[in-house]
């Protein structure tokens, strides 16, 4: 039989045969001249299933032909419609996300027709697409899809116990010193991995900004646990973070520290919204397009510094340097 990339109609029959005579997987493999995982893989996709009645659940040739035809019509789609293809296409250079664009063409009265997030992000990553160079476009500009291993959640890393839903009120209303926010600031991969870790106090919006040669979680949350350790313990009671693989060695650096670590839900970076609101402001002195390798060694310190030096609504017009250097007196003052 000749190779070809996908399987068709006749081998979604013959697979479905050789099943129902409980023949193995390799085997059929074999017989089709496929590799293992091919099989495999096909069968896990396009595998029925009924909750109404799971003793029907299989895979079937003609449900899994079905399946596949009904699948590749969904990635088709933006290529058969100019209208909808260009309503998406519009979207993207607006910066919207794949997500924005589909929930808006469901609501918008005339759309040229709706569709999934995910249709768009197959159309972005597709053959047809790729001299567009679309994504360029989404938030984070990979010039290839992440594997969907990588795209899965790290609820395991990052319990539900420890979501910001669960801190303190003190925490939430900004009552109580010494609960900080940490993100990381990063800049374009042909410059190298460096980066910057900046962290925020809630209270006070006293700001930090750190160097770091990569984003491994290891010396990341090393070099912020440095920054904190020297001060009172009161002054480093909790640090918010999200769920990004820089942080994933959090319970090393809590238990370090002494300090509770607390994350935000998946892609809600509002729910730290200090160190947000303080990255927006960095990078008004450090692009994306910076090459922190070309900068001297002062001129970060300066920038935080700045930052900290500046007067601050929500302070009363107090810096941030001010309204922090109170906080660790009052805390002196308590000790005594």
């Amino acid at each position: 039989m000749p190779y070809c990339r996908q399987i068709d109609a006749v081998e979604r029959r013959r697979i479905d045969d050789l099943l129902s005579k409980r023949v193995r997987v390799d085997d059929i493999a074999r017989e089709l001249g496929r590799h293992r995982s091919t099989i495999y893989r096909e069968i896990k996709r396009n595998r029925f299933v009924d909750r109404e009645m799971p003793e029907l659940d299989g895979y079937y040739g003609r449900i899994a032909e079905k399946m596949a035809r009904d699948r590749r019509a969904r990635q088709a789609k933006l290529v058969r419609d100019p209208a909808l293809r260009q309503a998406v296409i519009d979207g993207l250079e607006l910066g919207w996300t794949p997500e924005q664009i589909a929930g808006r063409l469901s609501v918008e009265p005339g759309a040229p027709a709706t569709l999934c997030h995910e249709t768009i992000y197959r159309y972005i990553y597709s053959r047809e697409a790729r001299s567009l160079n679309l994504y360029r476009h989404l938030p984070r500009h990979r010039r290839t899809r992440r594997p969907r291993a990588a795209r899965r959640g790290r609820s395991g890393v990052f319990p539900e116990t420890r979501n910001v839903s669960n801190r303190p009120e003190s925490v939430k209303e900004r009552n109580e010193f010494g609960h900080w926010e940490c993100d990381l600031i990063q800049f374009r991969r042909k410059h190298g991995k460096r980066n910057l870790s900046s962290l925020v106090e809630r209270k006070t919006r006293f700001a930090v900004l750190l160097e770091n040669e990569d984003r491994q979680t290891k010396p990341v949350l090393d070099a912020v646990a440095d920054a904190l350790l020297p001060l009172p313990k009161e002054a480093r009671r909790s640090v918010t973070f999200d769920r990004g693989v820089e942080f994933t060695g959090w319970r090393g650096f809590a238990s370090f520290l002494g300090a509770e670590a607390w994350f935000c839900n998946p892609s809600a970076p509002w729910q730290k919204g200090s160190v947000e609101n303080t990255n927006g402001r960095v990078r008004r002195y450090f692009p994306r397009s910076t090459d922190l390798a070309s900068l001297s060694a002062v001129v970060v310190p300066g920038v935080t510094e700045r930052l900290n030096a500046t007067p601050r609504k929500c302070l009363g017009y107090r810096t941030p340097h001010e309204a922090f250097r109170d906080e660790l007196q009052a805390l002196r003052y308590a000790e005594n």
